[in-house]
């Protein structure tokens, strides 16, 4: 078992040193549900029928990838899904086992379990302290019946804040929860209400999203049929700029997009995939980076399980980046976050041409203040964040750029 020396991230974004052990980051996407959730779109099953086998598909991934990131350094293991922690201890350890065994792992900065809060009893609690899990990522959506009714959401209010307070008891500090804005019913008020209980349950940090409404849902075929109200864009934005007030109230640094920390409590793991790290992603419909190119598995649990357990093979498709490629994404992920997009790291991985280009085009974000210029970083402002999609588009590369301004 390994000891969790250092679940705190306080420092910016800077550009990667490459004379020291590049560290890497492994995602097991654990795809199980107990129910479906009104919203989600993720790839996930509500059978548990063949948990076993597909556990042993992940184990079997785990050892056939195991050259995939260069010899990289594990510092962090995320656990994330559908519902990880339908996982019992044991088949945690388990899998951490099989990462032990073809990794490198010196010490490990962080490991995550994503938890729902219904699945946290105290007896859970006390098992989890046998695993490497040092942080938990609790998915409470909203501290109100309401919205979680109208989510579909497998656990009540009481639940939520039992789980919160229980998982402190058992000496989980490192805590996070998500919550959900812009859902039909959530006035502003109450979503106040919502951030209110943050900071007086004490947790470290949160991450806040937009209730979207995606193709093949529950939501999206509801909305179609006239059966649940449409979202409202504008409750969202209007939630999302309080989000924005409220975060400097109770002290949060709203450091990503969709993410709030109190000091020294920065998620390790997501902050080293804005930085452009290194990551391998386990299990079905998992994503992979390895600083040249993105594999990502087929998002079929009998297909992904029987190909890995009968043909030892598993089954992905991936796409090498080109350098522009990998530049537009930089902006993109850098743009997100509290330190930006940094212009003295462009010039370094890529040339001082492309770093004049960016400063032409981000003038007018400047000019409507959606954009500020600090140093050698361009960093989105309150009002910018609500427009950081199409920012960041505008300011990506093309390749009618590339020669246009004859840029290599």
């Amino acid at each position: 078992m390994l000891i969790n020396t250092n679940a705190n991230f306080t420092g910016p974004i800077q550009p990667v040193d490459n004379t020291k052990p590049a560290e890497a980051g492994i995602y097991i996407h654990i795809p199980f549900c107990k129910q479906a959730c009104i919203y989600c779109n993720f790839h996930f099953s509500t059978s548990l029928k063949y948990k076993k086998e597909l556990i042993d598909a992940l184990i079997a991934e785990i050892q056939l990838q195991c050259n995939y990131l260069n010899g990289a350094k594990i510092s962090t293991v995320y656990f994330g899904g559908g519902t990880p922690s339908l996982l019992s201890a044991d088949e945690i350890n388990l899998i951490f086992d099989a990462i032990l065994k073809n990794y490198p792992v010196d010490k490990l900065l962080e490991c995550t379990l994503e938890a729902n809060p219904d699945d946290l009893s105290k007896n859970y609690l006390k098992s989890l302290q046998g695993t490497p899990v040092d942080r938990l990522s609790i998915g409470v959506q909203s501290f109100r019946e309401k919205d979680l009714l109208y989510m579909k959401r497998a656990h009540n209010a009481q639940q939520a804040d039992y789980a919160i307070k229980a998982a402190q008891d058992a000496g989980y500090t490192n805590l996070s929860i998500d919550l959900i804005y812009g859902t039909p019913g959530l006035n502003d008020e109450a979503w106040k209400d919502n951030l209110a209980q943050v900071s007086k349950l004490n947790i470290p940090h949160f991450s806040a999203y937009a209730l979207t409404v995606e193709e093949k849902t529950a939501l999206y075929h509801s909305i179609a049929k006239n059966k649940s109200t449409p979202v409202d864009p504008g409750q969202a934005a209007g939630q999302f700029e309080i989000l924005c007030q409220h975060a400097g109230l109770l002290g949060y640094d709203h450091y990503e997009i969709s993410n709030l920390a109190l000091p020294g409590h920065h998620a390790i793991h997501n902050t080293n995939y804005w930085m452009g790290k290194s990551y391998l992603g386990i299990g079905p419909a998992a994503h992979s980076f390895n600083g040249s190119g993105r594999r990502w598995n087929i998002a079929n649990n009998a297909v992904y399980t029987k190909n890995l357990l009968t043909t030892h093979q598993p089954t992905f498709e991936e796409e090498i980046l080109t350098p522009i490629e990998h530049l537009n994404e930089y902006i993109m992920t850098s743009l997100r976050t509290m330190w930006g997009c940094n212009l003295n790291y462009i010039d370094t991985n890529w040339a001082s041409g492309y770093t004049y280009l960016i400063e032409q085009k981000s003038h007018r974000f400047l000019e409507k203040q959606w954009l500020v210029s600090e140093g050698r970083n361009l960093i989105l402002t309150q009002g910018g964040k609500l427009f950081a999609d199409k920012i960041a588009s505008e300011l990506f590369f093309s390749n009618q750029d590339l020669i246009k301004f004859n840029l290599k």
